[in-house]
């Protein structure tokens, strides 16, 4: 199994169905391997996988607690993830802008020349 060690991989590790299932489960609570593993169509092994490659990305953290290893949302890690959709969603809001404003000079600029 590929590491992850840019911070692009998160966006490789995010691609995998069974990856954002398990963060959807740990964004309701923290939980151990085997609770994940209850409500997931793999195998306990396969989940360990999957939080392997969600640790190294920094999505999730661990902690032992007892005999168990409780995994959990990293918020530094999900705010990460978060910083780069809002990159993304303010250059496409400004993209848009600009291309409204590019349009209404070219139709203005066009009613002139027609007058």
């Amino acid at each position: 199994m590929a590491t992850y060690e840019r911070p692009d991989d998160v966006w490789d590790a995010m691609g995998d169905h069974t990856r954002r299932a398990i963060l959807e489960l740990l964004a309701v609570r923290p939980c151990p391997v085997g609770e994940l593993a209850e409500q997931l169509p793999v195998s306990r092994p396969a989940v360990s996988q999957h939080l392997k490659v969600l640790k190294e990305t920094g999505l999730v953290s661990d902690e032992t607690v007892g005999t168990r290893r409780v995994y959990r949302l990293n918020p530094a890690g999900v705010q990460a993830l978060r910083d780069q959709l809002d990159m993304f969603w303010n250059r496409a809001l400004a993209n848009y802008e600009t291309a409204v404003r590019d349009d209404a000079e070219a139709r203005n600029n066009s009613e002139m020349e027609e007058k």
